[in-house]
């Protein structure tokens, strides 16, 4: 509560003296028995006194009043701190900086240009702020290297000429000024005799400790890959994290520093940092950031921890060394998490648990529903897995071998040796004669357009190298089956046997596509408009006939029709015989 002297203060400021108002002003910033500490009510008083042309004001405006506050303030402050700028105060020259320049507020050019020269003076005298703004916005730094090489070139007695026409201190004294003011502020003063003068301006606000110019730096390192960098400035920054952490009320980290104590546990358990931070890190300091993290909801500290408590790798293998029994419940429990959130491997691994003999849950069909789910994300050693599984399981279900080909081929789309090798052998593209002359007649046969049908079955045929029979006989539309075209004429064709053939490039799938479209509402049977097998074949003879007998196929040397004069178009081999 006011007492009395407060009282007359008080009735002096409302009443519009400028010292009455100053004082209150000082009051209200640094508190008194009587009136507690308030920032806005303090600049509401200082404002009024600055209006009255009082310099103090002005300072302790500049001094104290923080960048948030002016922001919001209901008329405009930058007059107030441009003129504790001029008397020497770099912090006042940093909040006008900000306001006119990060905000984007219209100003003169030679006000904006002093805002400019401020920053420039601020950043050098170690205001982190100043530093980070720079790091941001490189458009501030370009005009700030603009000006600052404008006013080299007027040379030092015109600035010190400028100067005195405004009343205040040359740039050399004020900068010396601004060091006396800001002597307890980190990094003034030494910094820059530390700093090269090409060291960025974001590496020096990290050093100088402001949070959010170190993360950024991080993330520079981690997409630069630059582990030793990384792990020299993150490794402290863990350490005060998990020490912070370690009361018993344990605040909620924020997504940043989730991602840098994951982060730094993945390179420390990787090896990749080295003793980046100049002494050995052990497994149970690398732990700790697990932990945290995890309790951060990190995927991959809770992938981590899982496997800790299951005590394997991701592939199920036991983990050398490792200490106590597994605890696979609670391993499952962090592994779901990591697996919820979009980690493949966490599925995997979830899928080696309950493979193992010594889970008393242990459960096949979980453990391929759990490696299925790893698959469909990717995960390549998991498609893999899958495709053998799958084709291992044909006789049991004939369509496995179409499964077994699609985790194959997404295995080897990623550049897996096993899987390209396994899909040569049971999807292979035969090159001999049965499977080659028959496409070879599609252009031989001459004009096909009074049989469309027909026409596309042949380009099949020369696409995927069918025989003669599976020309003819094939349901296209059946046998598509998106990744493979799965020739089966066994009802129609006793001698002939299931095969998959793959579909490889973009243009076999838009020629199967627009053949399938064809096909779309015709009976493929014997029923339909194609008829049976010998109508089909004789309709392929005839045509090959009226080819021969126009001189685009010859008989060869044993009787047999070869087309004529293109080689690629047929082959000697070739008969009429059904």
């Amino acid at each position: 509560m006011a007492n009395r002297e407060e009282l007359a203060i008080i009735r002096g400021a409302r009443s519009g003296r400028a010292d009455a108002q100053l004082e209150l002003g000082k009051r209200y910033l640094f508190g008194s028995a009587g009136l507690p500490r308030s920032l806005p009510t303090a600049l509401h008083w200082l404002d009024r006194a600055a209006r009255q042309d009082c310099a103090e004001s002005c300072e302790l405006i500049g001094s104290h009043i923080p960048l948030d506050l002016a922001r919001v303030h209901a008329t405009p402050l930058a007059p107030w701190y441009e003129r504790a700028y001029d008397g020497g105060n770099v912090r006042a020259g940093l909040v006008l900086a900000q306001l006119l320049l990060e905000d984007g507020r219209a100003a003169p050019d030679a006000l904006r240009n002093k805002a400019l020269r401020a920053l420039e003076e601020a950043a050098r005298a170690g205001f982190a702020e100043a530093q980070w703004l720079l790091a941001r916005r490189p458009d501030i730094a370009a005009s700030v290297s603009t000006a600052c090489a404008a006013g080299a070139a007027q040379g030092p007695a015109k600035q010190e000429a400028a100067a005195a026409v405004r009343g205040t201190a040359p740039l050399r004294e004020r900068a010396g000024q601004g060091e006396r003011r800001t002597a307890g502020h980190p990094g003034a003063g030494s910094l820059d005799a530390q700093a090269a003068p090409d060291q960025p301006w974001l590496r020096r606000a990290a050093d100088n400790g402001l949070a959010e110019a170190q993360f950024a730096l991080l993330e520079q390192s981690w997409a630069a890959e630059a582990w030793q960098d990384y792990l020299a400035r993150a490794l402290p920054l863990a350490r005060a994290l998990v020490d912070s952490g370690g009361g018993k009320q344990i605040r909620r980290l924020a997504p940043s520093e989730v991602t840098l104590l994951s982060r730094t546990a993945r390179l420390l358990a990787d090896g990749k940092g080295g003793t980046a931070a100049g002494e050995d890190v052990g497994n149970e300091e690398v732990h700790a950031f697990w932990e945290l993290a995890a309790a951060g909801h990190d995927r991959h500290a809770q992938l981590a921890i899982g496997l800790w408590y299951a005590r394997m790798q991701v592939d199920g293998a036991r983990v050398q060394g490792g200490s106590g029994a597994a605890n696979f419940k609670k391993a499952i429990r962090w592994l779901l998490l990591a697996g919820e959130q979009g980690l493949a491997e966490a599925w995997y691994a979830l899928s080696r648990i309950y493979l193992k003999p010594e889970f008393s849950q242990r459960n096949v069909a979980d453990a391929q529903r759990y490696l299925e789910k790893a698959a469909e994300m990717g995960y390549q050693v998991a498609q893999l897995e899958c495709g053998n599984n799958a084709w291992r399981a044909r006789r049991e279900n004939e369509s496995n071998d179409v499964r077994a080909v699609f985790w194959l081929q997404q295995a080897a789309a990623q550049g897996n040796a096993e899987a390209a090798a396994a899909i040569r052998r049971i999807a292979p593209r035969p090159e001999d004669a049965a499977h080659t002359e028959t496409g070879a007649l599609l252009g031989c046969v001459g004009d096909l357009t009074a049989h469309p049908l027909l026409a596309a079955r042949l380009e099949l045929a020369a696409l995927f190298g069918l025989t003669r029979a599976e020309t003819l006989l094939l349901d296209v539309a059946a046998a598509d089956q998106g990744h493979c075209l799965v020739v089966d004429i066994r009802a129609s064709y006793g001698r002939s046997k299931r095969r998959l053939v793959m579909i490889d490039t973009a243009q076999e799938r838009q020629t199967l596509d627009r053949i399938v479209r064809l096909f779309e509402n015709v009976d493929c049977g014997p029923g339909g408009p194609e008829g049976n097998y010998r109508q089909r074949l004789y309709r392929l003879r005839t045509l090959m006939a009226d080819a021969a007998m126009a001189g685009r196929l010859l008989d060869g040397s044993d009787g047999r029709m070869v087309p004529a004069g293109k080689p690629e178009c047929g082959n000697a081999a070739y008969g009429m015989a059904a």
